[in-house]
């Protein structure tokens, strides 16, 4: 099949994707959006929001849409690393076997990763970023295709660790939920109340997946592009040039080069996924609140006027 007539076919598979959803999730259209995104832009998804808001039921019904393997990691206080990653130990034979961990899925819930200190938080690192694990000396690779969707808590509720900044940039996607509207959760209750039981059906395969991400990475992206989404991220950082008054008041820290990067992928999935064969400034724009909202650092004064992230990225454009 050509690249052209792939894509097609993904435009197609993506509205299925989401009328799949829509059996169990009401609303959220943005948040599903940005988490179709990731997937098929091959990045990581952090949902932050309020307990009750239905994140972790999202999580497990767009892994059954997909037909993807599916692991919950319930984060705690006192989690190790080694449940995560999963340990070896002497069998009857006296050798030494390797029990896999939960890691070892297509898609990973990091359910209230910011419940657990950052030693186990880190262990997530090296299958976010190089999609293996390595135990005792021993690198195993995991399956693809691989995604950690991970859902926290706002900082500010008690008993919470903050991610370290390395972990955060690991997430191309940094997605707030809300509250439903009235409707919309009148809705929820008249669901979720009855006997009412949606079969959520699955419509991809990981080679699927897998094939769709490559024809994305294959898009041609002028040269405009790149430069508005490197100059986007130059923005962000206090101490460039190109950062305006604005920034250089209430930023302490801008977006890496790992913005810059994943500002083209998720751009170029928002146009396959649109049924365009290139992506535009416009698709940059689309994307840019979710990729830096967690990749700039605010000051107190930011914090003191009450300034959010969705502000600052805003006056970039």
């Amino acid at each position: 099949m050509s690249d052209v007539a792939t894509i097609q076919q993904l435009v197609e598979k993506q509205k299925a994707l989401k009328q799949e959803i829509a059996k169990v999730i009401v609303g959220q259209d943005e948040v599903i959006n940005q988490i179709v995104l990731s997937i098929f832009a091959g990045g990581h998804a952090l949902l932050i929001g309020v307990p009750g808001l239905a994140k972790t039921l999202m999580v497990n019904t767009i892994s059954q849409a997909l037909g993807l393997d599916f692991k919950r990691i319930q984060f705690t206080p006192d989690l190790m690393p080694s449940d995560i990653l999963g340990s070896e130990i002497l069998d009857e034979n006296r050798q030494f076997k390797f029990i896999k961990g939960p890691v070892f899925s297509n898609i990973i819930l990091a359910d209230e990763i910011n419940r657990t200190p950052p030693k186990t938080q880190a262990a997530l690192l090296e299958a976010m970023q190089e999609r293996a694990v390595t135990v005792a000396g021993h690198n195993y690779k995991l399956n693809l295709p691989y995604f950690v969707l991970a859902t926290q808590n706002p900082i500010e509720q008690e008993g919470t660790y903050p991610l370290p900044e390395a972990q955060l940039d690991r997430f191309m996607f940094a997605i707030k939920l809300e509250y439903p509207s009235f409707q919309e959760e009148v809705n929820v209750v008249k669901a979720t109340t009855s006997d009412f039981k949606p079969q959520v059906n699955p419509l991809f395969t990981a080679e699927e997946i897998i094939h769709f991400q490559n024809v994305i990475r294959k898009i041609p992206v002028p040269d405009n592009v790149i430069e508005y989404a490197v100059t986007l991220v130059s923005k962000t950082r206090p101490d460039n040039p190109l950062a305006t008054d604005f920034v250089k008041t209430y930023i302490d820290w801008g977006a890496g080069p790992r913005a810059s990067q994943n500002l083209i992928l998720a751009a170029k999935t928002q146009a396959a996924l649109n049924g365009k064969f290139s992506p535009d400034i416009i698709d940059v724009q689309s994307v840019a609140t979710g990729i830096l909202r967690h990749r700039i650092v605010k000051n107190y004064k930011a914090d003191a006027e009450g300034i959010s992230d969705e502000e600052i990225i805003k006056k970039l454009f």
